[in-house]
């Protein structure tokens, strides 16, 4: 793999290889990751339990890649997400 990655990149990586909607091809373009070696940086920096979580849960997903997703998807994150909601929560 490539020189060792600095903590927040590889927090990012890992961030994104466990959201559905970014597809590897997207981690490729922006960490030059191809889809095995994002493979091996989760099982080194997961616990193996997690990391067949994560396996199971991307195997499969037509989301992950971009030449099998559903036509129409054409971002890496859910539309409500990074939205600020100025609202202030209830505590209780």
């Amino acid at each position: 793999m490539q020189e060792q990655l600095i903590d927040e990149t590889t927090s990012r990586i890992i961030e994104m290889a466990w959201e559905d909607r970014t597809t590897f091809e997207s981690i490729k373009e922006q960490f030059g990751l191809s889809e095995p070696e994002v493979i091996k940086l989760m099982r080194r920096e997961m616990k193996p339990s997690s990391f067949r979580m994560w396996r199971a849960r991307v195997s499969g997903r037509n989301t992950k890649h971009a030449k099998v997703r559903p036509e129409g998807i054409d971002r890496g994150y859910c539309s409500r997400q990074y939205k600020i909601n100025s609202k202030p929560r209830n505590k209780r």
